[in-house]
This record gives C-alpha cells, structure tokens and sequence, in this order.
C-alpha cells in the first residue's frame, strides 16, 4: 500500500493528472500488454480506477487525521475547562467520522471490466478530477482543525466556539461537495 509520501507526491500540486502519475508508474511488462488488442483499453480503466482509489484513501486519511486532532482537543479541553465546552467538540467529531467514513466507503466509480454496469472514460476522468479538487478541501480542514488544536493546547480558549462553528460548517460543506461526486455517478448512463 502506497504510503502517506507517495500519495502526497501523487496529487502534489503538479501538471501532471493522478491518472498520468499512475500511468508513468507502470512496469515495462505492463507497456508490452498494452500492445496487445483489447487489453489497452481495459488497463486504462485500471488506472483510471486506481487513481480514483488513491485519491479517496488521501482524502480519507486527512478527514480521519483531522478527526483525530479533535480528540486531542476534546481531552485538552476536558483537563482544563469545564464540561459544557465538551459537547460541541464531541459532535463535531461525530461529524468529522461520518463524512471520513462516507469517503472511504465510496463507490470507486468503475464496475469491473467484465461485470455487467461500466462507467465510461470521461465520466470516470471527471470523477477523478472532481476528487483531485476535494484533497484540496481534505487538506484545508485538516490544517483548520491543526490551527484549532494549536490553539487549544497554547491555552487559547477564548475562540473555542468561533472555531468550532467554522469548522462544523466548513465540514459540512465538504460533506456537501463530496455528495455531488455521488450524484454525478448516478447520472452517468451505463452500457
């Protein structure tokens, strides 16, 4: 499994598509069947899928991380406040699980190259592209709930509400987004 690295490299800001990085990384054998009639276009769909799935497991990982940090912040708050400034941090962090989950379970958007219900090429390159613009939206919260956890640990708590309202909606606009991409799956017209 690629690690947190290889996947940073992966959707690193870059000219190059996650479906081009995969591609580049195919072993020479791979290029030879590539020849071969028929296969072609059954390894693109591979990696395009393959693609799809490194992005989801990226997303996934900063939702889960950022999830994560809000523990620590719920335990940074349970030692120093008292326990009404728990609850909105514990709720939040239910929201932060589901919307992580939701990503991880998501339909990779392609059936098998032999099951009865494919996706085309372009709808399944237009997903991927819709997914390389939600790691941006994974990698924002992330870095809001890193900046909330700073916070809190340096014993600002003034805030403790503000962030907390910012972050809830913020989430639940990426909440919001991600469903799009599962709306535009179920448009998609199957052979």
């Amino acid at each position: 499994m690629p690690t947190d690295h290889a996947l940073c490299g992966l959707v690193a800001l870059s000219k190059k598509t996650p479906l081009q990085r995969v591609k580049e990384d195919e072993k020479l054998l791979e290029k030879i069947m590539l020849a071969v009639p028929g296969f072609k276009g059954y390894k693109e769909k591979e990696q395009r899928r393959e693609a799809d799935k490194l992005i989801r497991n990226f997303i996934y990982s900063r939702l889960h991380e950022a999830r994560n940090d809000l523990q620590d912040i719920y335990q940074a708050i349970a030692d120093s406040r008292t326990s009404e400034d728990l609850h909105p941090i514990d709720q939040l962090t239910a929201v932060f699980d589901r919307v992580s989950e939701k990503v991880n379970h998501a339909s990779y958007g392609y059936a098998g190259f032999f099951d009865a219900v494919k996706i085309e090429e372009d709808d399944l390159d237009r997903m991927i592209d819709f997914e390389t613009q939600l790691v941006n939206g994974a990698k924002g919260l992330a870095q809001r709930v890193q900046d909330f956890k700073d916070e809190v640990q340096a014993g600002k708590l003034d805030n403790l509400q503000a962030f907390e309202t910012e972050l809830r909606k913020t989430v639940e606009e990426f909440e919001k987004t991600f469903d799009k991409r599962k709306n535009s799956i179920e448009e998609v017209e199957f052979d």
